[in-house]
Formats: C-alpha cells, structure tokens, sequence
C-alpha cells in the first residue's frame, strides 16, 4: 500500500488551511502592502525545495511555496472582501479602503 499521494494530499490540506487565516490576518493589519511577504516567503521555499534531496521535505516546500504565491493574489481579494464588507475592516486603515 502506497500512502505517498495521501500524505502530500494531507500536507496540501493543512498548508491552505494555515495561508488562509494568515491572509486574513496579514490583510487586516497590513493592507495590501504586505504582498511581497508572501512572495519573499514563496521564494525561499521554492529554492529550498530545489536544494533539499529529500523528497517529502521538497514536496511540502513546493505546497508551501505555491501556496505562498496564491497568498499574493489571495491579499489583494481579501481587499475587495473587505471593501464589500464581507470582513471586518481595520479602523486604523480607513483610508486604505474605498469611500462608500
């Protein structure tokens, strides 16, 4: 029995469900501005999935890099959420937002 495509399958579930609330969060406290966080985190998981020999290390880096580079453009829709009031907005930011 091969459990290979179980764990990267698993180490993928629990990946999104961590980026997910970090956008939220990076998002309310930073803005939009807080972007390239995610592209220097993806960066560095990408060329530490390419210089690590073992495989489910590299695998799980490649999740989290991809991930990461999704995060970019998941800060900028949490804007939009916002904007829409779908989520709180950060009342120290009001000027970041759209006048309504």
């Amino acid at each position: 029995m091969n459990l290979t495509g179980l764990l990267i399958g698993a180490a993928t579930f629990v990946c999104i469900g961590i980026f997910h609330p970090i956008v939220i969060k990076a998002e309310y406290h930073f803005g939009r501005k807080c972007w390239w966080a995610f592209l220097l985190l993806g960066l560095v998981a990408l060329v530490a999935s390419l210089m690590i020999t073992n495989t489910y290390a590299s695998i799980i880096l490649g999740v989290i890099a991809f991930s990461s580079f999704w995060g970019i453009g998941e800060v900028f829709q949490q804007h939009k959420r916002v904007e829409r009031g779908w989520f709180p907005m950060n009342p120290k930011r009001k000027d970041d937002y759209k006048k309504k």
